[in-house]
């Protein structure tokens, strides 16, 4: 792998007047000139392409429908949350809900301890906590084990004997509890991007000494993960990742540039409205970014091990097929389904098993057609930005994540413009390629995370664009 990001070259043209600029080893992974990691080189995290894994699967279909899952849940009143509890709601023979851990939400997280009865609960703060006691007051029933803090939502995630733990909190803050999990034993049905892209390196280790399985629980790794059911070793040649294209698809590149500079609130709004999903909304901005199918390929390098060389994107606007793989013989297969959060989190929770679900079915007559396209490498500076940070390796993934979730966050607060987020990511890689290690401990990948945020934050206060 590359040992450092190289010097820069301008690329993009950019926030108001000033040029855009992104590494030079965006162009040259471009050409393919970057060092590459053999497709072979590590086992992924996601449960496949091994004689055991075959074997856990025949073992498990060979135990038919009498089993029941306890599930404990981080972040259960965000999206990932009230989906995820949809579904137990739907198959309680099947789930039952062990713990869950919260923000501030009280009136919310009130409602799913009524309803699905933790046995412990975690909030944001003490604050918080009190709260929640006030909107449980009067409530008879059993009252759960209440928690608050980071302190708290670790206990909850290796609380019990849950079998497995959802992973619903958005951004670096589920890399620790996650941790937690694993290290607990408990099996991850992962819904947080940023546990692999920042802590890939310490995560694969950590499964493979806890006997831990980790299935991938958002729509593009899951149908991936999904087409890799029963292909046997190295049989994999391929992994094909979908995007939508986000709330930007219909504009060229310098259709974009000229609204961010004639209407940057447009720019705004337009980013926080997705076409297809409903998600929250640092997931909506990705999706516009398109950073989000970066992060993906980062990603899907980690749980399925494949080479970035053998990572590719493709923009399918109607959001149909969820992503494929190819494998050795050039077959292509794939996961198809309307837009629903739902179906890849309830596989996540119940693999290897497919349960009866009252979701609308795939009607091909009615869907009509689906179309493809190679994405604007110039209207998203951000794929080549990840395949850099990737190709990198080490903490450099923690530093495009950690930057992309800071900018992020002040972009959706007026504090930057959109434009900006490329150029302050691209800042802090920049940054800190003196400072890459390629074997980072836990504390590196927390530490290196908190000095990227702290970066873009001091880097909003000058003219990013210089």
């Amino acid at each position: 792998m590359m040992k450092a990001v190289l010097p820069l070259l301008v690329v993009f043209g950019c926030s108001c007047s000033d040029a855009f600029i992104v590494p030079a080893s965006v162009s040259l992974a471009r050409k393919g000139l970057g060092v590459r990691m053999s497709s072979a080189s590590q086992q992924g995290a996601a449960p496949f392409g091994t004689v055991e894994d075959l074997q856990h699967v025949v073992d498990e279909a060979a135990k038919g429908l009498n089993w029941k899952k306890k599930v404990t849940l981080l972040g259960s009143t965000g999206s990932i949350g009230t989906q995820t509890l949809d579904i137990v709601k739907n198959v309680p023979e099947r789930f039952e809900i062990e713990g869950l851990a919260a923000g501030g939400n009280v009136a919310l997280l009130a409602q799913q301890i009524k309803e699905f009865n933790p046995k412990i609960v975690s909030v944001r703060d003490e604050s918080v906590l009190k709260e929640l006691k006030e909107a449980l007051s009067g409530w008879n029933g059993k009252m759960p084990e209440l928690v608050f803090g980071p302190k708290g939502i670790a206990e909850v995630a290796k609380y019990g004997d849950s079998d497995v733990v959802v992973t619903g909190i958005v951004g670096c803050a589920g890399l620790l509890p996650t941790v937690e999990a694993i290290k607990a034993g408990k099996d991850i049905a992962l819904a947080n991007k940023e546990t692999l892209i920042s802590g890939g390196p310490v995560i694969l280790p950590l499964l493979k000494e806890y006997g831990v399985k980790m299935t991938p629980a958002d729509s593009e790794h899951s149908a991936i993960f999904q087409s890799l059911q029963g292909v046997p070793p190295g049989g994999l040649r391929k992994v094909i990742l979908t995007a939508s294209g986000g709330a930007f698809r219909d504009f060229s590149a310098d259709e974009l540039l000229e609204l961010c500079e004639k209407d940057p609130e447009f720019i705004r709004k337009k980013a926080t409205t997705h076409p297809n999903w409903d998600m929250g909304a640092k997931i909506t901005v990705d999706s516009a970014t398109l950073m989000n199918k970066g992060l993906e390929v980062i990603e899907a390098h980690y749980l399925f091990g494949v080479s970035y060389d053998d990572i590719e994107v493709v923009v399918h606007p109607q959001s149909i097929l969820h992503s494929a793989i190819e494998t050795r013989d050039s077959s292509v297969i794939g996961q198809l389904g309307w837009p629903d959060m739902r179906l890849p989190l309830v596989y996540s929770m119940s693999w290897p098993y497919r349960l009866e679900m009252p979701y609308e079915p795939l009607d091909f007559a009615k869907l009509g057609k689906m179309t493809f396209m190679a994405p604007d490498r110039k209207k998203y500076p951000s794929l080549d930005l990840s395949y850099s940070a990737g190709r990198t390796g080490g903490t450099m993934t923690a530093v495009l994540n950690a930057a992309n979730e800071q900018a992020n966050e002040m972009f959706r607060n007026g504090e930057i413009g959109y434009l900006d987020i490329f150029k302050v990511i691209e800042k802090a890689m920049e940054a800190h390629k003196s400072d890459l290690s390629m074997k980072p401990s836990l504390d590196d990948i927390v530490e290196i995370d908190g000095w990227a945020r702290n970066f873009v934050k001091e880097q909003s206060k000058t003219k990013i664009t210089k």
